[in-house]
């Protein structure tokens, strides 16, 4: 095993080119948690090419020619007698044993309980971090945001090629159960569902135990790759749920539904700004630090929107909402409201607000 780590220490770390995230390391101690092909390897590695080039170990946890109780019996001797500073182990599986260090790196999946390690969650690109990806910043920008989603990788993948893509790099991150949740909650994204209704779906198709399909729903929810979002003043009431990247709706099932496809996108918006929100009866998202609601009105005219700001007239004056945000596509303006500011933003303009 010792061979194998020299080979490791002494082979040059190469990316090809870093575009800017949100999420940055320092010399603190970490976890780097994010769904499969959200970028952690990259930002690693980008990371340890500031340092000294002797003073850090990469370890690709994955390589199969590492054997698991060989590495636990050197790493902690080879990692003193190179003096290594920094320990970085992507793809970490708990089976392998922390060592002493400086400082500590682990890229996984899954969350883990370690105490002295801080949590960095690294979520998809989100559309400003898009944009370092792009050529010109123009209204082609947003359409290619919507073909391509949030993978950094996906930029490097033939238009032919991404769905199987995103499908063969589902299935090797995802247990078989994993997988087959988020292909329905693909169909179902954007709508208020449970894993009892995702049980009764699927045991149809497939034999099933419920207490497996519950865990392995959960997993997903703890990875990342779903996300839920809970009714306002009801937590006991159904959630709605919300895919990771919205690239997975057309990698994983042939429902079309531009509008719950719109929605998902603020969601995730809202997700990476750590923008606290719930969802109400015909509201969207209701923010209540802001006092706003917001709704995904992708194509609205001024009578579709009079329309649904009558509907929901009863919550603005129950919560008090002294804003309501209209994100539209391409459409920017002002409503007269007796009770609230109502302005409509197009999707880019909005997600690069302050």
């Amino acid at each position: 095993m010792e061979i194998l780590l020299e080979e490791f220490y002494k082979t040059d770390i190469y990316i090809d080119k870093f575009h800017f995230r949100k999420v940055s390391l320092d010399e603190n101690s970490c976890q780097i948690n994010g769904i499969s092909q959200s970028g952690k390897t990259k930002l690693v590695k980008n990371y340890l090419l500031s340092l000294k080039k002797n003073s850090y170990l990469y370890i690709d946890c994955s390589d199969i020619r590492i054997e698991v109780a060989k590495l636990n019996d050197t790493l902690s001797a080879f990692c003193n007698k190179n003096k290594i500073d920094v320990l970085v182990l992507d793809n970490y599986t708990f089976n392998i044993e922390i060592v002493n260090v400086q400082q500590l790196i682990l890229c996984s999946q899954t969350h883990l309980e370690i105490d002295f390690l801080q949590t960095l969650w690294l979520y998809p690109l989100d559309y400003e971090e898009f944009l370092s990806y792009e050529y010109k910043y123009d209204s082609s920008a947003l359409n290619h945001f919507f073909q391509l989603g949030g993978y950094p990788s996906m930029h490097k993948v033939n238009p032919d090629e991404r769905n199987i893509y995103l499908q063969r790099t589902l299935k090797y991150a995802l247990e078989e159960m994993e997988f087959d949740i988020l292909c329905y909650c693909a169909k179902v994204m954007a709508q208020k569902v449970s894993a009892y209704t995702i049980y009764e779906r699927l045991k149809n198709s497939r034999k099933i135990s419920k207490d497996k399909l519950y865990k392995s729903y959960e997993n997903l929810i703890s990875k990342k790759y779903i996300h839920q979002l809970q009714k306002v003043d009801h937590p006991k009431a159904t959630k709605k749920v919300y895919l990771c990247d919205t690239s997975l709706k057309t990698a994983l099932t042939t429902d079309k539904h531009f509008g719950r496809l719109f929605e998902n996108m603020i969601y995730l918006e809202l997700l990476k700004s750590q923008t606290e929100c719930y969802y109400a009866d015909s509201i969207d998202f209701y923010l209540p630090h802001a006092n706003e609601v917001i709704l995904g009105m992708p194509f609205a005219d001024e009578r579709t929107l009079f329309k649904k700001l009558e509907s929901i007239e009863a919550f603005i004056f129950t919560y008090q909402v002294k804003k309501i945000t209209i994100i539209t596509m391409n459409r920017e303006g002002t409503v007269s409201h007796p009770f609230s500011k109502v302005e409509m933003l197009p999707f880019d303009i909005w997600a690069l607000g302050d």
